[in-house]
């Protein structure tokens, strides 16, 4: 067992902080198992005290939604909607992972950069690339970082040379499923339909099949574009929406799901949402880089659905959640213009979106109560002039002004996570 000693931040509910200033925390075999403003009222004197000093202790930052394969383009072609984006930027790219070599380089990379930004866990896309695929999750697994990763599913409306056939598809899935699907790994799989309109109804009833029978979730893309909205109501002329559709074939809920987005879900999708448990995962950037709109989180809230962060690289062009957290506030406020009925987010809201309510879909992590998972990151801000400020302002300007340069430990299930960037980048 260890102590760690610190001004330790965390979030039980979304509307206000925990704050313990000089505070301990125990921690053994990955999980915490008190936090106390004394350390003798935690009831293990023998244990090692590790001392932080000033610094901050929070905990770390969940991903629920990023594309791994797309790591490369971050950055470019901005200046496109969804559709015509995916045409002439990201399925090209994908092509790509064929090429375990060109895989591995870029994965490498990417995961570097999730662990330079402090997000300890991510729900991650890959491609419909088997090996390619497997060589993330080892990747994963070699970090000592968690995350669910899927191969992606798709046979339609996309290029040839990404057109898999359902019965390879199923092959592929279930391969990786025999190699991780251990319910006490870090990294295990996660059934991805790209969205309805890239997945023919065989090959959405056969993700529902695999998942159901294996008990996996799910991870897909939800009412993200107006024209996308419409291309699925041409598909699925028999649903009751895209949310509906995606419920009839098994995939809404039946096991844990994430949709990416929701931005122009309607009042009866967002029920079946709330109904069927499923998290959205809000990824801000995204949606303003490629024109969707904004996704109306405070409704969200308001509606008892769980909300997530997403970097959602690289319609996304930034990999760090702590700017997510900035721009999902942001995002709010210009809704709350229009609506003042709806307020904006709050700092804790947005950070307990990016820690706790993300972390649910991993278990108990992105709290530091007892019997969660250590997930933790050590902000040392001395070059933000923290004497200068409270300790939850010296967190809001970390979140809003701070890098990668001030997180100087990382923890994952309470090992320190250590990458030497030689080896990654």
């Amino acid at each position: 067992m260890k102590v760690y000693k610190a001004h330790i931040i965390y979030t039980k509910q979304r509307e206000r902080f925990e704050v313990l200033e000089n505070g301990y925390i125990a921690v053994d075999e990955g999980r915490v198992q008190g936090i106390a403003a004394q350390r003798e009222d935690l009831g293990c004197p023998n244990a090692e005290v590790v001392d932080f000093g000033n610094k901050l202790l929070i905990p770390a930052m969940n991903d629920m939604h990023v594309h791994a394969p797309q790591f490369h383009n971050q950055g470019i072609a901005m200046d496109l909607e969804l559709l015509p984006w995916l045409e002439n930027y990201t399925f090209p790219e994908e092509t790509k992972f064929s090429n375990i070599d060109y895989a591995e380089r870029i994965y490498r990379r990417f995961v570097y950069q999730l662990w330079k930004m402090g997000t300890m866990r991510a729900v991650t896309f890959a491609t419909i690339h088997t090996e390619s695929t497997r060589r993330l999750m080892e990747l994963f697994k070699q970090a000592g970082m968690g995350a669910y990763v899927g191969k992606v599913a798709m046979n339609r409306n996309c290029p040839e040379a990404l057109q898999e056939p359902v019965e390879e598809a199923v092959s592929g899935m279930l391969s990786l499923i025999e190699a991780y699907n251990n319910p006490q790994d870090l990294v295990r799989p996660i059934i991805t339909p790209r969205f309805i309109p890239s997945c023919t109804p065989e090959l959405l009833r056969a993700c529902a099949d695999i998942a159901q029978r294996y008990n996996l979730p799910v991870q897909s893309h939800l009412s993200e574009n107006l024209g996308e909205i419409e291309l699925v109501r041409q598909l699925e002329p028999d649903s009751d929406g895209y949310g509906d559709a995606y419920m009839r074939y098994g995939l809404f809920g039946q096991t844990p799901t994430i949709m990416a987005h929701c931005v122009w879900s309607d009042e009866k999708e967002r029920l079946l949402m709330k109904e069927q448990g499923v998290l959205v995962a809000h990824c801000p950037t995204s949606n303003l880089n490629v024109a969707s709109g904004m996704a109306p989180i405070r409704t969200y809230l308001n509606d008892g659905i769980n909300v997530g962060l997403g970097s959602d690289v690289s319609g996304g062009h930034d990999i760090s959640i702590f700017r997510m957290m900035v721009y999902a506030i942001q995002i709010s406020k210009m809704h709350y213009q229009r609506n003042h009925a709806l307020p904006f987010l709050s700092l804790s809201e947005a950070f307990w979106m990016a820690t706790k309510a993300g972390g649910t879909f991993f278990g108990k992590v992105g709290s530091f109560e007892k019997g969660y998972d250590f997930d933790a990151l050590v902000i040392d801000d001395n070059t933000l002039h923290p004497d200068e400020y409270t300790t939850l302002q010296r967190l809001e300007r970390f979140i809003y002004i701070g890098d990668d340069r001030q997180i100087a430990h990382r923890f994952c299930q309470g090992k320190e996570i250590v990458l030497d960037s030689k080896q990654w980048e």
